[in-house]
């Protein structure tokens, strides 16, 4: 029997509603399509908002399986609680090489550990009193509309977490509609990257020390459609990934079949290198690459040639001098060197450096929608991730990549609602102070 004594208007309805809703839940005649489809009619005339209720018991449990990961992607709180899921499904595979390859820093890993900390150093100064119900996230690089300023980052060898690789990334991707990177290396081609994703992703080159080679993997991108040719310039020397090589130690499986030396071999599985002679390449990276190289790219590059792993001002300038399109705020998510300089850390010197002339993306320890706005704030034009999404790629697959999305993309739109932002553009170095 329900109270009416203290019922207002109000709670009258809501409870009339209740009563209504389960009336038609227990019919056998109606199917969850059609109960939801009432369900919209009878709360679209209040006049509250109901997209927050601070009754957490109302809501679903998100239960953790008996080792505390979470076994369902949806389960997820936040994009931090996918690391485990990741580690549990491939570890189950008996491939801890495989994990120490994604969470390989270099030497002690300081410089991937301070990609994210970095982000602590800056606060975010909040206003009120702003009518924030409506938010437009979507952003404009090289005259292509993103709905997110996330983007999906480059990262190599997806196969090892999925078996479509970057196809199943660029479907996540496409439903939220990001943008996305593909790495030389990955197991799916561009072409077929592209296709998933709906529009033509950009194509991260490694240009290897054959210009022949080079030439064909700009050409195999293009011809797929791809609007920009990212150079990654952060792998001019070597690198100590302990992290790796620690966990390789545990890995009792025989990789010679996917790992056997030599540069033809490395990259036989690599779709993008299909029908390019690689006979005479013995660097994956062109660790001879200077300015001049740049130079002679850039006259065969047709659309927009984007550099990656610019980590100071005094390159970023010299980038503008070179024709190049756009520049990307990158140490290889602390995967190039043990600099201990985080990319937010150098982001507004790089800004600074270029003043408007070329949009400045960053990648490298985002982990929250906080740090989504932080990096606009500094000046970035958009904000790349790499291992959160492969953490849900790994453990969940294509819904996995979509749940980290939607995670991220709802912490950046409260975040921008808190700071009064109504679309990216109102998002400034007013709204950060550095602590």
């Amino acid at each position: 029997m329900t109270d009416t004594s203290r019922q207002t208007p109000m709670t009258g309805n809501m409870i009339a509603r209740r009563q209504l809703l389960r009336f038609f839940a227990g019919s056998p005649l109606l199917t969850a399509t059609s109960l939801g489809a009432i369900t919209s009619l009878l709360t679209a005339g209040t006049d509250r908002a109901f997209a927050q209720s601070y009754d957490v018991l109302r809501g679903s449990r998100r239960a953790l399986g008996p080792d505390g990961v979470i076994t369902a992607a949806a389960d997820a709180l936040d994009v931090f609680e996918f690391e485990p899921a990741a580690k549990k499904a491939v570890l189950g595979q008996e491939a801890p090489a495989h994990w120490g390859y994604l969470q390989s820093g270099v030497d002690g890993d300081v410089t991937r550990d301070a990609n994210h900390t970095a982000f602590a150093k800056y606060n975010i100064r909040v206003q009120r009193l702003i009518d924030a119900r409506k938010v437009d996230t979507s952003v404009k690089i090289f005259g292509e509309t993103w709905g997110s300023p996330i983007f999906m980052c480059p990262v190599s060898s997806l196969g090892a977490y999925d078996p479509e690789a970057g196809v199943t990334v660029a479907r996540a991707a496409a439903k939220r509609n990001h943008q996305m990177i593909l790495s030389t290396v990955d197991n799916a081609s561009i072409a077929d990257v592209s296709k998933a994703h709906g529009k033509p992703a950009w194509f991260m080159l490694y240009p290897t020390d054959d210009w022949n080679v080079t030439q064909k993997l700009v050409q195999h991108a293009e011809s797929a459609g791809s609007p920009a040719i990212v150079l990654t310039v952060d792998r001019q020397g070597g690198r100590n990934t302990e992290t790796l090589f620690r966990e390789r130690r545990q890995d009792q499986r025989e990789c010679s079949g996917c790992h056997t030396p030599g540069f033809t071999n490395e990259v036989s599985r690599k779709s993008n290198f299909a029908d390019i002679d690689v006979s005479k390449v013995t660097n994956l990276y062109g660790t001879g690459m200077t300015w001049e190289f740049i130079d002679r790219l850039r006259k065969i590059v047709k659309g927009k040639l984007v550099l990656k792993g610019i980590m100071t001002g005094e390159d970023a300038k010299e980038a503008l001098k070179h024709g190049v399109d756009g520049l990307i705020v990158s140490n290889h998510g602390g995967r190039a060197e043990e600099s201990g300089q985080s990319t937010i850390g150098v982001l507004a010197e790089v800004v600074d450096a270029v003043g408007g002339k070329i949009p400045v993306l960053i990648d490298g320890g985002v982990r929250r929608g906080t740090d989504v706005l932080k990096a606009l704030a500094v000046g970035a034009a958009a904000v790349g991730i790499g291992r959160p999404y492969v953490w849900g790629l790994a453990s969940f697959g294509e819904t996995g990549v979509d749940r980290v999305l939607q995670i991220l993309d709802d912490e950046f739109i409260t975040i921008m609602r808190q700071v009064g932002a109504l679309d990216i553009k109102h998002i400034t170095r007013r709204n950060v102070t550095s602590a």
